[in-house]
């Protein structure tokens, strides 16, 4: 609402001039830089462009439908797509959690060193995945890792985590926690400072321990950080490429080849970009698929 009591909407001429003068710098950078990429790949997905298309464009064919009808008939695709569902069944909840509690011990009145904590946490965040790799290739090793020495001490026998197709995922899954765990518990830790401490005061005179203040102030007041972390998390799970393709390659038996990671490989492997361009759309139908859920039960639970 303006000043003299007009809505922008019914500004004058002059002002509708004006602003849309000051949006379109943004308007062409937005129509740039994602307008038209996502054109352009929905249309390279319409055709079979391969290495021929590449070294001459007119080698290309426009093929309609044809490639997202020859991926429902691959089965290597489909084991992508169960792979990837499977990496975010058990990492987004696994990230979840452990996210809370970490932001819930690093904010707890009994915490000292409170910032050291936060950087020690977020450091895996900022770590180069290459280095990551060796230090976890080091810990899944199947004669001298340190987890295969954990169960020897136990009494178990060795596992081979990244050559065993029952295994290699989970692997991939626990590397996946340790990465990304810290940037969901800044925000959270963030979402915890906004709290008002005096609604604990109160609960403390009521005489409600902690479990009480946790179900009855943390996690209402939390929940729109915690939808915020869950779905930036579920989107990040459904992308998962570099650590499958840094320490498997996808394998063994393709037991740990992600969708995003296919999509590489016809791309980038095969040179079937057509075919790449096709698989990018289905994982973007995936991912505002399980975006949209989270929110909409977000939005229900407040309204």
């Amino acid at each position: 609402m303006a000043k003299d009591g007009r809505t922008l909407g019914n500004g004058t001429p002059y002002e509708a001039r004006a602003a849309w003068i000051l949006l379109a710098p943004a308007l062409a950078a937005i129509a740039l830089f994602f307008a038209l990429p996502v054109l352009g790949g929905l249309a390279l997905s319409l055709t079979d462009f391969d290495l021929y298309a590449v070294a001459d464009p007119t080698n290309a064919r426009f093929v309609g439908l044809g490639n997202y009808t020859r991926l429902l008939g691959d089965p290597v695709f489909w084991k992508a797509l169960g792979n990837t569902l499977l990496f975010v069944g058990l990492g987004a909840p696994l990230t979840l959690l452990a996210s809370l509690g970490g932001a819930l011990l690093v904010h707890s009145r009994l915490a000292r060193l409170r910032g050291i904590w936060r950087t020690v946490f977020f450091a895996p965040v900022v770590t180069t995945l290459v280095a990551a790799a060796v230090v976890f290739r080091y810990l899944y090793h199947p004669r001298y890792g340190l987890l295969n020495r954990g169960l020897d001490l136990l009494g178990l026998p060795a596992v081979d985590w990244l050559g065993d197709p029952r295994w290699a995922l989970l692997a991939i899954v626990l590397m996946s926690l340790w990465r990304s765990f810290g940037y969901g518990l800044v925000i959270l830790v963030a979402g915890l400072a906004a709290i008002p401490d005096s609604l604990y005061e109160a609960a403390r005179i009521d005489g409600a321990g902690w479990w009480r203040q946790l179900t009855s102030i943390t996690l209402p007041m939390l929940s729109p950080t915690l939808l915020f972390v869950t779905v930036l998390t579920t989107v990040g799970l459904f992308q998962v490429f570099a650590e499958p393709y840094v320490m498997t390659r996808g394998g063994p038996l393709n037991g740990t080849l992600s969708v995003a990671l296919f999509m590489y490989q016809q791309g980038f492997r095969w040179w079937n970009l057509g075919q790449a361009a096709a698989i990018a759309f289905v994982l973007f139908a995936l991912i505002l698929a399980a975006s949209a859920v989270p929110a909409a039960l977000g939005r229900r639970r407040s309204g």
